[in-house]
This record gives C-alpha cells, sequence and structure tokens, in this order.
C-alpha cells in the first residue's frame, strides 16, 4: 500500500543533475524544503513589518521599523536551520554538519536570496496551504527519521548512542531549536534584536504541532526500524499487545518475542504520511475549518 509514496520519496530524494556535475548531492526535495522555508519566513517577516507599522500609526513612542537587511534574513534562515543542531551537536558528542560541509547553508543562502528578489508572494490561503501540507510532512520526515537518528547512533558516547531518551531529546531540539532562538532574540521583527519570550513559551505554546510531532514520529520510525535496542522490545511488546507474535507467560507477565523491523524507506513514508495528516489538520484549523465556533453557522448561511 505503501509502494507507491516509497517509489515518490526515493524519486525526490535523487540527486538533480546539474549539481551531480560539480559531486553536490542536493535534490529535488532539498530545493523545495529550502524554498518553502523562505517563502514562509518572508511572509512572517512581511506580516509583523505590517502589523509594527500599524501600531506606530497609533502610537508615535513605538521605534520605526527598521531597513531589511539581507544579512539578517540569511542569517535568521540559517539560524531556523541549524540553530537546534548547533545545541544539540556538542551535547550528543558529534560535529554539526554545517561545519563539515557548507553546501547546505550555501543552497539556503542562496534561495533566501531569490525568495527576496521576487516581487510579491502569492498569498498563504487555505486553497494553496492545506495541499502543500504533504510537502511539510515528507520533508519534516525527512530530519526527524532520516537525519535525526543517525546522528544519534554515531555519538561516541555508548550511553547517548543506545539512550532511547537522548533520540526523543535531540529530535525535540534540532526541530523546533532553530525557530526557538529566533523568536527568541525578534529575528522576523522589523525592530532591532531584542529578547522576548518566544511563541513556544507563551500559554498553550505547547500545544504546537511543531514542538510535540517531532519526538512522536521520531518514536514511531525508531521502533518500526528498531533503531536502537529498546524499541525493538518496545516493538515487540506492543505487537503483543495488539495480538501479535508476542504472547503471555507465567503470573500473566507478557512474553517478548523479536520481531523484524520495517525497512528504513517504508517506515519513513508511513511517518511522513502522519505528519501530512497532522500538519493538514493544523492548516484547517488555522484557517477555521475545524476546531472554531460558528463554522458550522457559516456553512449552512453561504
Amino acid at each position: 500500500m505503501l509502494q507507491p509514496f516509497v517509489s515518490l520519496y526515493q524519486h525526490a530524494l535523487t540527486p538533480l543533475g546539474p549539481f551531480t556535475w560539480f559531486g553536490l548531492k542536493i535534490s529535488s526535495l532539498d530545493l523545495v524544503a529550502a524554498f518553502r522555508l523562505c517563502y514562509v519566513l518572508r511572509h512572517l517577516r512581511e506580516n509583523l513589518r505590517d502589523e509594527h507599522t500599524k501600531r506606530c500609526a497609533t502610537d508615535s513612542k513605538l521605534p520605526p521599523p527598521e531597513d531589511r537587511s539581507f544579512v539578517r534574513d540569511a542569517l535568521t534562515v540559517l539560524t531556523v536551520v541549524y540553530g537546534g543542531e548547533a545545541i544539540a551537536a556538542p551535547l550528543l558528542g558529534v560535529p554539526s554538519s554545517f561545519m563539515i560541509s557548507g553546501v547546505g547553508p550555501l543552497l539556503y543562502i542562496l534561495v533566501q536570496a531569490l525568495v527576496d528578489t521576487l516581487p510579491a508572494l502569492p498569498p498563504m490561503v487555505l486553497q494553496s496551504e492545506l495541499p502543500l501540507s504533504f510537502v511539510d510532512g515528507h520533508t519534516r520526515a525527512m530530519l526527524v527519521c532520516t537525519l535525526v537518528p543517525p546522528v544519534v547512533l554515531r555519538s561516541p558516547l555508548l550511553a547517548v548512542s543506545e539512550s532511547p531518551w537522548a533520540l526523543l531529546l535531540a529530535s525535540f531540539i534540532i526541530t523546533n531549536g532553530g525557530f526557538f532562538i529566533t523568536n527568541l532574540v525578534s529575528f522576523l521583527h522589523p525592530t532591532p534584536l531584542t529578547l522576548t519570550t518566544p511563541t513556544e513559551l507563551r500559554p498553550y505554546g505547547w500545544t504546537t504541532t511543531d514542538l510535540w510531532s517531532a519526538p512522536l514520529i521520531t518514536a514511531i520510525y525508531a521502533t518500526l526500524t528498531h533503531a536502537q535496542p529498546f524499541w525493538a522490545d518496545l516493538h515487540a511488546v506492543l505487537a503483543g499487545a495488539l495480538g501479535g507474535s508476542g504472547g503471555v507467560g507465567g503470573f500473566g507477565v507478557a512474553t517478548v518475542e523479536k520481531i523484524a523491523p520495517l525497512d528504513p524507506e517504508t517506515a519513513r513514508s508511513a511517518c511522513a504520511l502522519v505528519l501530512v495528516v497532522l500538519f493538514a489538520s493544523r492548516t484547517a484549523r488555522k484557517f477555521g475549518l475545524v476546531g472554531q465556533r460558528g463554522v458550522v453557522e457559516k456553512i449552512k448561511t453561504s
């Protein structure tokens, strides 16, 4: 059932010809992920600038918006992408990817420059954001399934490489740390850099889908692929509890019978589809399709 999605993922991750001529392994998914992120960040910057300009019209004490700097915008996107990794890598005892290769940072800087040169961006509306949930789910799955687990598993510290807690915590930090730092120092605001309370620490900020979905999906992927011994045992226990190959021993204690892991590509595609559903639900809530009062009444009267 997942084979079409596995094949699609494999095609999207195939390095593109023009880049392979120079020994660069840049895929179409890499380009789409970079453009999507820079597109979202520009929208956020422009919305914050418009809001600040409106407040300045009614409050003369507010500082006028600063002129945007490409260096600041480029540093913003690099912070979002690599900020969490910069925090987690020293804790895991491994070098950060941007210290080994400059291909990724340079790609995001060039895409940011491209997005900034566009005269205008299409608005973020339900008709576009809902289908883009499919793209967001697959790019996020690439991060939390393919990029994060190997970072933890290759840690020279045995206590870290075999720790399921380290795997979940690394997924949480690497995925969300960049945006946390960006919001903390007001990178996206049209004002001088100042410390402010990040969105994640405000009331109900913990309900943000990005926060809890990262460790959740990493846990699902690790369970399906047996990334660490703990997850192999957990897979066997869950299979037994759901009527699989596990059994019940003496005194009603469940016996753990090893079961075969799922291949990484199939597991990643399954996790991507779960993320698509989560992100589609988030988009539906954001645009008022679900979870808000009055929606049913609007539908009835329309």
